[in-house]
């Protein structure tokens, strides 16, 4: 399925109907008075999270959305039906903003969660309703409100528990794939990712949502590369696991690009307690693998974890100790000061020395 994290879109809710003029006409009753109905209401235009979504697609190829006018107002006291609604159905994660793409107006968070966007415009009274003691037989009725514009736009933000952070080809997409059933595209060139994907990952008996994004380069935060756009689809995680690949040359460079395009976007992203990892340790040897780890150790103030998403080592450590952070547990057992990264209120990112280990192991 293609991806799509933001659309452009026009809705109109209905008009009211008008109401009628009519006068009621019975056999042997001369003057039987006015018995016009009213207009109907014209539908409204809703918004509703719903399962089974994680994109916008579908608002590619369909940007206007009307709901229909209400039935006119008959004789015989008979009203107008009310006009049918619209439903725009969308991911849970999905933001309404107005048509300057910056005030909020809903963050659907939660599946079922349904708002109405434009009110459809009240129906017209029909001659019944204008009776009175001074005017037997109003000649007539109302028109019916006109509906509600306007110009929404919606982006998504996917809600995970755990996002996955780094340079491209960190193994990001090598991890998600090993960890959950999904099947992200994966290669040995950089930007392989061109789209946030997510996956379950199951250990122990508990299960959450991971989210894998595009690869940060320097100067994302200004376009640099794909951007930093996806970043907003780790926004909601409790916690971000930060690869960092042992067959980079400076590992200790490589952190501190991520972080301080994490920094750049702020956010609050840069303050998530974070899990750092040395990846993809089987590509080197015993001996460069430990150098880097101490390296990486420094520049981020915690001992590091070391993954392989082909021999499986560390890789259920890396998930219990998502999984407790996401679960507010203590975190388990695991390599001696292997913890999770935590920034204070005045931290820097001047290689890590700042950096508070939080709750070790």
């Amino acid at each position: 399925m293609k991806f799509l994290d933001q659309a452009k879109v026009y809705v109109r809710s209905g008009d009211g109907g008008a109401g009628s003029v009519s006068f009621r006409r019975e056999k042997f009753i001369e003057f039987g008075g006015p018995d016009g109905g009213d207009g109907g209401r014209g539908g409204d235009v809703w918004i509703e999270a719903v399962a089974g979504l994680n994109t916008l697609i579908d608002y590619r190829y369909q940007q206007h959305f009307k709901a229909k006018t209400g039935t006119h107002g008959m004789g015989r006291n008979r009203n107008g039906a009310k006009g049918a609604d619209v439903t725009l159905k969308v991911p849970a994660g999905t933001q309404v903003f107005a048509e300057d793409n910056e005030t909020l107006l809903f963050d659907l968070t939660e599946i079922g969660e349904r708002h109405r966007i434009a009110a459809g415009g009240n129906g017209g009274f029909g001659n019944a309703y204008f009776k009175s003691s001074v005017n037997q037989a109003p000649r007539h009725a109302n028109p019916g409100l006109a509906g509600e514009e306007l110009t929404i736009w919606l982006r998504l933000k996917l809600i995970a528990d755990a996002g996955l952070v780094g340079l491209p080809n960190a193994g990001k997409s090598t991890f998600l794939a090993a960890v959950t059933r999904a099947r992200p595209k994966i290669a040995d060139y950089p930007f392989t990712t061109l789209h946030p994907g997510l996956g379950v990952a199951k250990v122990d008996d508990g299960e959450f949502v991971i989210a894998d994004i595009p690869g940060l380069i320097e100067g994302a935060h200004e376009g640099v590369g794909i951007g930093d756009r996806f970043l907003g689809h780790v926004e909601r995680t409790s916690i971000l696991l930060h690869l960092v690949s042992a067959m980079e040359g400076d590992v200790a460079q490589a952190f501190r690009t991520v972080h301080r395009e994490l920094e750049a976007y702020g956010h609050g992203l840069a303050e998530k307690p974070t899990i750092v990892a040395l990846s993809q340790v089987d590509t080197v040897s015993g001996e460069e693998r430990d150098e880097k780890l101490a390296v990486l150790a420094e520049a981020a103030g915690v001992r590091p974890l070391a993954l392989s998403s082909v021999s499986g080592e560390g890789m259920t450590d890396a998930l219990r100790r998502m999984r407790a952070e996401i679960a507010g547990l203590n975190p388990p057992p695991g390599p001696a000061d292997a913890a999770v990264l935590r920034k204070d209120d005045d931290a820097a990112s001047n290689g890590g020395e700042e950096f508070d280990r939080g709750r070790g192991a």
